[in-house]
């Protein structure tokens, strides 16, 4: 992309610059405003389409029965007039327009790339996998400039014409994962050129500090991936439980580290991998929203999984990485035989490799259902003697709104990931550490690469212990194929995460503690994952909240693709997630103006402060 490409504009920043540019695929989108929608829809009011004069009887395969059969003996139907009928299409149409004019108030979103694609010739450190690389990854300038065309166009056929490497795989093709998905419209909430700064701050770069501590907690999350939760600290040396205090050690003293420490400054193996929102640093360090068993209908749930092999790991040697990155998709892992509880990194790894994406949440939806969750205490419902909520702040609201958001979300994080970012993935960060530990680098005795990692995670610990063990220091990854074909930043399975939790929040209530009737006492896997076992808090530990295992549950998925499975970074984990807050926000804004319930509804913010949701109901 170009830098204009780069500085999409945002409306929450009341300093936009007076020209404002953006990808000419996403230009169609001043469509609606040059045709005059409220005239349109008024007239759509007045003058219905004609009913069709070929009845559908006409087309039947079979005869339809007379309409009298339905009828009672002797009696005509009768018409129906429910309540505000009259109106109601007015007042749906108003709803309508009162909704998109809010969120076009909000006007064009600020997006600011890091510049790496720019910085680097080589478009090293900018997303390429699945295009064609020279023998150092290098990717192609045509085939990289194929994409490019396509993402400034717009066009499906010129999206049909970028060069890819897989295509050299028969049978083994790793297509781009549906980069078209960034420009579909919305009518439930804002379009998504809309979002941007703050929740999504330029990704860290490649060559950046950040970027390299974030590789070293990486090269560690690999180490400990076959360690136990429950081991975490107690081993010595290098044996793999030791990985994990070496790597608290190695950690603690990274300045540019953004993981929980504890209140001495330390990472301990009890903060270790752990996410930074109100709650996720206690207890068990796998939600209990992931442990404890439910139901779907009558289909038990026992939150047991599969579970990748132990041990074996993949993209550990060049030739494996740059068929990869080539777009060549391998077969599938194989897995230890039985089911297990999650109970350590690998198990975090397999279940994102095949997760509906926003799985866990509604798995989530169903454990509250279970241990009798109390509401959110705005519910309109609350006490009611009369009536509950179904159709509206019951189940089927509830199951339905976590697929509605997800759609959504999942709309606005692929427009940010290729149009705005194209960051690279961790695997790409491991092997230009790697060709440089081997000389290339600018100034370096070999040539061919003109990015220089930093130094952060050169002269780490962590690449020194993954070298001893696989001989390279390439990032090793869970998945046989290392990283889906699309960019890093953010991730979808946080965004997803973070709209789905807060509508969550929307309709529980967050302060609800675990070990306090009606919720069950907390539970965690054993170290080998075959059983649940009683959690016993130490001394001093605040009691577990719906709203703490909520925020932890965003960690525990999105870092299972991430740190645990190598292919996200820390901060595209925790961008996501607000990304995803601030989608459901907007989201749950709108939908609030449909309800016929008053009701004002508070949840807690992953930053720990709190938001209302205010309808005032219809007359």
């Amino acid at each position: 992309m170009n830098e204009k490409d780069d500085q999409v504009l945002n409306s929450r920043d009341t300093n936009k610059p007076s020209e404002q540019t953006s990808p000419k695929g996403v230009d169609r989108r001043r469509f609606l405003g040059q045709v005059g929608l409220a005239a349109a829809v008024v007239k759509a009011i007045a003058n219905p389409p004609a009913a069709s004069a070929k009845s559908p009887a006409a087309t039947a395969t079979g005869a339809k029965p007379d309409v009298s059969c339905a009828l009672s003996p002797g009696y005509p139907p009768v018409a129906s007039t429910p309540y505000g009928i009259s109106g109601r299409i007015t007042q749906a149409t108003i709803l309508r327009d009162t909704a998109a004019a809010n969120d076009a108030g909000l006007g064009p979103a600020v997006n600011l790339s890091n510049g790496d694609s720019q910085i680097y010739a080589s478009k090293l450190g900018t997303y390429t996998k699945g295009l064609i690389h020279n023998s150092l990854g290098v990717v192609d300038p045509n085939s990289y400039q194929s994409m490019i065309t396509a993402l400034e166009t717009g066009s499906f056929a010129d999206f049909q014409n970028i060069k890819t490497g897989g295509q050299h795989f028969p049978g083994m093709n790793h297509t781009l994962n549906g980069p078209q998905g960034g420009l579909r419209f919305d009518l439930e909430k804002p379009d998504v050129v809309q979002f941007g700064q703050p929740q999504v701050p330029p990704a860290p770069g490649i060559a950046s500090d950040q970027s390299g501590t974030e590789m070293v907690e990486h090269y560690w999350g690999a180490l400990c991936r076959d360690v136990s939760f429950l081991d975490y600290g107690t081993g010595t040396g290098t044996d793999s439980a030791g990985y994990s205090g070496m790597a608290c050690t190695e950690l603690t003293n990274m300045s540019c580290y953004t993981g929980p420490r504890n209140s001495n400054g330390q990472v301990t193996p009890q903060v270790l991998f752990r996410g930074n929102f109100p709650g996720e640093i206690y207890g068990p360090y796998i939600s209990q929203f992931m442990l404890v068993p439910t139901s779907f209908g009558v289909q038990p749930i026992s939150q047991q999984w599969t579970r990748f092999q132990a041990g074996v790991d993949y993209l550990t040697d060049f030739p494996s990485y740059l068929k990869a990155q080539n777009g060549f998709n391998p077969p599938g892992a194989t897995n230890e035989s039985g089911v297990f509880y999650a109970s350590n990194g690998r198990s975090l790894s397999t279940w994102t490799h095949s997760d509906v994406l926003y799985q866990g949440y509604f798995v989530a939806l169903l454990v509250l259902g279970t241990i009798k969750a109390p509401s959110n205490p705005g519910n309109p419902y609350n006490g009611s003697l009369t009536e509950n909520g179904f159709d509206t702040f019951g189940g089927p609201d509830q199951a339905a709104m976590l697929g509605e958001l997800a759609a959504r979300a999942l709309d606005v994080v692929w427009y940010q990931k290729w149009w705005v970012h194209l960051r690279s993935r961790p695997e790409e960060g491991g092997a230009i550490t790697h060709l440089n530990k081997l000389g290339h680098y600018p100034g370096g005795p070999k040539s061919g690469i003109d990015v220089k990692m930093s130094n952060e995670v050169l002269n780490s610990v962590a690449i020194q212990q993954t070298f001893s063990k696989y001989g390279t220091y390439l990032l090793p990854q869970a998945f046989p194929e290392g990283s889906p074909t699309h960019p890093s930043y953010p991730t979808g399975h946080g965004t997803v995460g973070g709209a789905c939790i807060t509508a969550l929040k929307f309709f529980y209530n967050g302060a609800a503690l675990f070990g306090t009737s009606p919720l069950p006492a907390p539970v965690q896997s054993s170290s080998d994952g075959t059983t649940l076992i009683p959690y016993v808090a130490p001394a001093g530990e605040p009691p577990l909240s719906v709203n703490g295992e909520l925020n932890k549950l965003g960690h525990n998925v999105s870092f299972g693709h991430g740190i645990h499975a190598g292919i996200h970074w820390r901060s595209d984990t925790d961008t996501s997630l607000l990304l995803g807050e601030q989608i459901a926000i907007d989201f749950l804004n709108d939908k609030a103006l449909t309800y016929n319930e008053p009701f004002s509804i508070t949840i807690q913010k992953f930053d720990g402060s709190n938001y209302t949701f205010n309808n005032p109901g219809h007359p």
